[in-house]
């Protein structure tokens, strides 16, 4: 079966669940993942996202193509390769960034829905179409198959201490994240906090200022996540801005603690609750439901 032909099945079976097993209002009462990750297309509208990368959605996405000159989408059957503009903008940007370095382009994970709103599994966050993943694994081809970009994955980066990056990583994959960061649409990068170490060991003491973008969390051995700024007099909540400093200190010397590195599972009655349509900005609604 194609992902196209996949895509088809999901949503007819979310739209039959919604419809006929909860029937009227069962967006307000299912968790909103369910309704987000079944429409294939976005709406025909000016792009704006609504809400924030983590309770959100978004109208008038843009479509990552599949190929381009300088890149993949990954994983097509998740119909992830949606974003706002400014996104899709910032990825051809990076594209060639990558090039001047010396890989073929980039791997380019998960970004939002067509609508954006919750996902199924994967994340809480990508929600308004701000958000993608980049995969640190260099390009050895860009022109893969539907199904070897179901099967190709990215290795990870990270010593299996979790202390310091592995021999996987390159002096490239330092000038790709820097590049990044140095992005003015760019307002945060997540990282392995082994990756923001070697960065940090890496820097020239009188030009840190892009590392301060450089934030550690749990996972990101295999991908970095990047999230852009709130476009300018959107309906979009941005992130509080990354501490003074470029955090190479010791707010980095605790993410290799026990603590950190080994924390307990969560509880079952620990775990984030669902989010809900009455979770979102009342505009989500109309996004979900407009042509």
């Amino acid at each position: 079966m194609t992902p196209t032909a996949r895509r088809a099945g999901r949503a007819l079976i979310f739209t039959l669940i919604l419809s006929s097993a909860f029937g009227a209002g069962a967006q307000n009462e299912q968790p909103a993942k369910f309704a987000f990750s079944a429409i294939d297309a976005p709406t025909n509208a000016v792009p704006a996202p609504f809400g924030g990368y983590a309770a959100g959605c978004l109208a008038g996405a843009a479509q990552l193509p599949e190929t381009g000159p300088r890149w993949q989408a990954m994983r097509l059957s998740r119909n992830r390769n949606w974003g706002h503009p400014d996104m899709i903008a910032f990825i051809e940007r990076l594209s060639r960034a990558a090039q001047a370095v010396g890989w073929a382009g980039l791997y380019v994970g998960d970004i939002s829905h067509p609508r954006g709103g919750p996902m199924v599994s994967s994340h809480r966050s990508h929600q308004i179409g701000l958000d993608a993943d980049i995969w640190l694994r260099a390009p050895g081809s860009l022109k893969l198959s539907a199904a070897e970009r179901e099967k190709i994955n990215s290795p990870s980066m990270v010593a299996a201490s979790r202390l310091q990056v592995n021999g996987n990583w390159t002096g490239a994959h330092s000038e790709v994240i820097e590049a990044t960061a140095r992005d003015e649409a760019v307002a945060r990068i997540f990282v392995n906090a082994a990756i923001k170490r070697r960065l940090c060991r890496d820097r020239t003491e009188d030009d840190t200022d892009w590392l301060r973008k450089v934030r550690p969390w749990w996972g990101h051995d295999s991908h970095f996540h990047v999230r852009l700024h709130c476009p300018e007099a959107s309906a979009c909540t941005d992130q509080e801005p990354p501490p003074e400093g470029d955090g190479c200190n010791e707010e980095l010397d605790w993410w290799f603690t026990d603590e950190a590195l080994y924390p307990p599972p969560r509880a079952p009655e620990d775990q984030p609750p669902e989010i809900m349509m009455a979770d979102l900005p009342a505009a989500c609604q109309g996004v979900l439901e407009r042509e």
